[in-house]
This record gives structure tokens, sequence and C-alpha cells, in this order.
């Protein structure tokens, strides 16, 4: 699970899926489809942040 952070609702519903449709009718599709992209890409760069690997011994 990612972790939402200040400014983050902006790409969210209220059920933590992401917003593909720009927030006003006036703002451009393409842009924000990259906004959403890159928002998308640091949930996983915060989340591989987290992961760290244990060796069994």
């Amino acid at each position: 699970m990612s972790i939402l952070r200040p400014g983050d609702e902006k790409f969210h519903y209220s059920d933590g899926s992401h917003k593909w449709i720009p927030p006003n009718p006036d703002y451009d599709q393409e842009v924000w489809d990259e906004q959403v992209h890159q928002h998308q890409q640091a949930h996983l760069r915060n989340e591989r942040a987290k992961v760290r690997i244990q060796r069994l011994v």
C-alpha cells in the first residue's frame, strides 16, 4: 500500500484509486495523464524504498 501525502488528494478518489479525468474540463488531458503517471511513479519509488531484503540463515 502506498502512502498518501499532502497534495495527493487531487490525484485520488476517496477509495484510493487514481483520478484519470482532469479536475477541470478545460485542463489538457495529456498533461493530466502525465501528471498522474508521475504521481504513480512516486508511489512506486516510495514503496521500493521501504523494501528490505533479508537473507534467511
